[in-house]
């Protein structure tokens, strides 16, 4: 899920000056977050509040997990009692201004917790006459409706950043200046009365699906995101990829595709995930060589492609499911191929740069060894591996989270060294329902966007422009929606992003004949891919905080080893077989080969080595017979595998004569 807590892993230095520095690390870290992820800079508090903070958080855990046990209520109770809870944490939690003290509560803030607390509650409470009197709302109704779009769009400024209120903000004033819009977005126009009705009483604003999504089984995944964090599963995870790859060529940094792409299972959040893994990665990817720019931008490609990693990606995988009306394990089902396919391409950048630079992996008797590793904390898995095995199955994500944040307990409870106590499950339950703040008010706000959407018709006018703007062709129209997407995700989160882009541009793209999962998941990939995208690419401005680089350096370097992320979107639209669409097992074969073969060429392309450095004329080569491998057709593919050998020749003979030039017995 977008969430901080999950990614923080537990450092456990060998030695006292060791311990130190990873501090100091932690510490950065920290400030990292607080900087570039609002949902981190908020209060800390002591005394009376820090229990009422605690109190409320713990009984949101509660109520989810009384729900989920002893079934849901009624969709619209259910959602607005889930945002109660959220709207009262934010206030308490997130200061109205800078200004304002982060330890203790200023009185317009309590002013407001109750406002926004109470007005959720207010559908509760007069359930049963707003369902008599529906669409009739009285004054008191669209009062109500009113500030509560307001308290909305308010708590979103705190924990999610302006970016999503201006764009929350521009579908409003669409939907009231519709008559005065020339050209083909006009529209009739709404009242305030009317939009705030649909908006606030109804399951298509606010309380809609994202909502309702959050309010079942995205809560419950975050919560086990929570404790799986307790139990210590992050240091497991850098322990592992320690012993698998810190030995090799550029160590610490594969080190850093497999430990993130492995956090990327229970971690959504691509800041949280950098800040996480790379407090450990990024200061031994610099002790052996590498320049903080890539450092920094190593981490940030691979904690980015942790939302694209299955079983539990972010949260708009849980989305994708309900919009496209198909079980989560399909979404699963169809996400495996490309994310290893992406931290393939980012692995093989790594590597090549490693090779450029001459840089080594660390010494093998100062990794963990796999199996004591193994032995030590691999039961830690359990929980993970259940999960998939549920989803398999046949049991609903809700169901499969309960039983998997049970096991996540049991399996601490196998060895000491990682047993969890009473006061982690209590502090478990605080940490979750802290962690989901930002989704639920994300999905909140994406609710107003979409009740905007289905109250003009807007989705269908955008569409119909998009596909005239193409002139109905495919490529140009995929290209239209990747910008679109990449440039909401410059500051939206990928929940908000997601909603709006599959409400509007996906729908456009299914009209053109491409079927509806690639269409989903292409807006998906593309609105993850944005954190590493400049000129506002958080993640990697993450990492240039943690590795004391420049940010925009940094981010350019994120988006050429991310480069893979813009390539295999358009892979699975043009073969939806790599999406396990109507194909068989030959077939997925040969378009991962392909696929693998032209992230190769792509990859050494960008990095600018091959078998020794490459020139303009191979890096040309490489770099269009790797794109050629794209389209899912034999004579592209034929064309790409030949420049391809073309490159690769020309590089054997380079490399022949360097060594010539290099042999003592050389003229």
């Amino acid at each position: 899920m977008e969430n901080n807590s999950t990614a923080r892993v537990q450092l456990e230095p060998e030695d006292e000056g060791r311990s130190q520095s990873l501090e100091e690390v932690k510490v950065n870290a920290e400030q990292v977050l607080a900087k570039y992820d609002p949902e981190s800079n908020y209060r800390r508090y002591d005394g009376l509040w820090k229990w009422i903070v605690s109190l409320i958080a713990i009984t949101f855990s509660l109520f989810q997990l009384y729900t989920a046990i002893f079934g849901v209520l009624d969709a619209h109770i259910q959602r607005s009692i889930h945002l109660a809870f959220a709207m009262a944490l934010v206030f308490i939690l997130f200061p109205g201004r800078k200004a304002w003290p982060r330890n203790k509560m200023h009185p317009i803030d309590a002013l407001l917790a109750v406002m926004a607390t109470a007005l959720p509650l207010y559908i509760v409470i007069f359930y049963q006459q707003l369902v008599y009197r529906s669409g009739m709302p009285t004054t008191t109704d669209m009062v109500v409706g009113v500030l509560g779009v307001l308290m909305v769009l308010e708590a979103a400024r705190r924990v999610v950043g302006w970016p999503i209120v201006i764009v929350a903000s521009a579908f409003l004033a669409y939907a009231f200046a519709g008559p005065n819009i020339p050209g083909a977005f006009a529209h009739r126009g709404v009242t305030l009365p009317s939009l705030a009705g649909h908006l606030y009483f109804t399951t298509e604003g606010i309380f809609g699906i994202p909502l309702g999504v959050s309010a079942t089984f995205i809560f419950l995944f975050i919560l086990f995101g929570a404790y799986l964090e307790k139990t210590g599963l992050g240091k497991f995870f850098i322990d592992l990829a320690n012993g698998l790859a810190g030995w090799a060529r550029g160590g610490p940094a594969k080190v850093a595709v497999i430990s993130s792409g492995l956090m990327g299972t229970i971690s959504g959040s691509s800041v949280a995930n950098v800040a996480g893994t790379g407090s450990l990665t990024i200061p031994m990817m610099k002790k052996l060589g590498y320049k903080p720019e890539f450092a920094g931008a190593v981490e940030a490609a691979a904690s980015t492609g942790g939302q694209l990693m299955p079983p539990i990606m972010g949260a708009a995988a849980f989305l994708m499911a309900e919009f496209v009306g198909i079980p989560y394990v399909r979404v699963v089902e169809a996400a495996v191929i490309p994310a290893l396919l992406y931290f393939t391409g980012v692995m093989l950048c790594v590597h090549f740069e490693a090779r450029k630079e001459g840089l080594r992996g660390m010494s093998r008797e100062e990794l963990p060894k796999i199996g004591r590793v193994l032995r030590e904390k691999g039961h830690l898995a359990i929980p993970l591996i259940a999960v998939i095995w549920l989803l398999v199955s046949g049991k609903t994500p809700m169901r499969a989270a309960l039983w998997a944040i049970a096991l996540t307990v049991a399996a601490s409870m196998l060895r000491s060294s990682t047993r969890i106590s009473w006061r982690d499950i209590i502090q478990g339950l605080e940490d979750g329902a802290r962690s989901a703040l930002g989704v639920i008010i994300a999905c909140a706000t994406a609710g107003i966007i979409i009740g905007v959407v289905t109250k003009t018709g807007l989705g269908l006018k955008l569409g119909s422009v998009l596909i005239d703007m193409a002139n109905g062709l495919l490529l140009p129209t995929l290209f239209f929606t990747m910008i679109t997407s990449i440039v909401l995700g410059m500051g939206v989160p990928t929940t908000a992003n997601y909603v709006i882009t599959s409400t509007i541009a996906a729908p456009t793209i299914i009209q053109l004949g491409v079927p509806v999962i690639a269409a989903h998941m292409f807006t998906f990939y593309f609105g993850i891919i944005a954190d590493v995208t400049p000129p506002v690419a958080l993640a990697a401005f993450a990492g240039s905080g943690i590795a004391g680089s420049d940010p925009m350096k940094t981010g350019i370097n994120a988006s050429k080893l991310a480069i893979a992320a813009f390539l295999i979107p358009y892979i699975f639209v043009l073969s939806p077989a790599l999406l396990m669409v109507d194909t068989t097992l030959p077939a997925v074969l040969l378009i991962i080969l392909t696929s693998v073969t032209g992230m190769l060429g792509v990859a050494a392309s960008v990095s600018g080595f091959f078998l020794v450095p490459t020139g303009w004329v191979e890096r040309i080569l490489l770099f269009i017979g790797g794109l050629l491998m794209i389209d899912p057709n034999l004579k592209t593919d034929l064309i790409g595998v030949a420049l391809l050998l073309i490159a690769l020749l020309v590089q054997v003979y380079r490399r022949r004569k360097a060594r010539e030039d290099a042999s003592p017995n050389a003229a």
